[in-house]
């Protein structure tokens, strides 16, 4: 049984100072999760001002929601739809040519349940050149998507996904080799 009161995270670290954060609070509230049409090439700026690696040609939508740009690396040519949530805690790359459809969540963070502190556990996610993650859909710590690989909507990748295959499901399971 977890124990919350004896809570911890483990040997994080956010990677940046606490003002550097602050300011990027401020950053994303203002130009990232909000409705207004800021071009992307504003917020590509803003990603690369606080860190982020960002290629040429990304297309970053409203609402997204990035928690630390400078764990963020990001290839040419990629599109990230709106409200996409990229949960940062550990190194997020997205190669070149991918498109990230809206409601997507990243999530390189999740805990110990078998620890009473309920320990914060992460690790990077990575989604190779060609890919498609679909709307809605869930990939996990720790997960790579293999070059030219699709996630259909709604699906949740808590593993890694083959090269060149179109996963669906929860757990995402592969339907079709592409």
């Amino acid at each position: 049984m977890i124990n919350l009161a004896s809570y911890t995270t483990g040997d994080f670290q956010r990677g940046a100072s606490r003002l550097k954060e602050a300011a990027w609070w401020a950053v994303r509230a203002l130009f990232f999760q909000t409705p207004l049409p800021w071009p992307s090439v504003l917020r590509v700026a803003l990603l690369r001002a606080f860190g982020a690696r960002v290629g040429a040609g990304v297309v970053i939508r409203a609402r997204v929601n990035v928690t630390f740009p400078w764990r963020l690396a990001v290839g040419d040519h990629v599109w990230i739809g709106e409200e996409v949530l990229i949960l940062s805690l550990a190194q997020v790359t997205i190669g070149s040519h991918c498109c990230i459809s809206q409601r997507t969540f990243l999530c390189t963070g999740s805990h110990d349940f078998s620890s009473p502190a309920f320990t914060l556990r992460t690790a990077p996610i990575m989604i190779r050149e060609g890919c498609w993650v679909a709307a809605a859909v869930f990939v996990g710590p720790g997960v790579t998507i293999g070059p030219g690989s699709m996630i259909t909507a709604g699906s949740v990748a808590t593993r890694d996904v083959p090269p060149g295959v179109i996963v669906r499901g929860n757990p995402a399971e592969v339907i079709k080799t592409v």
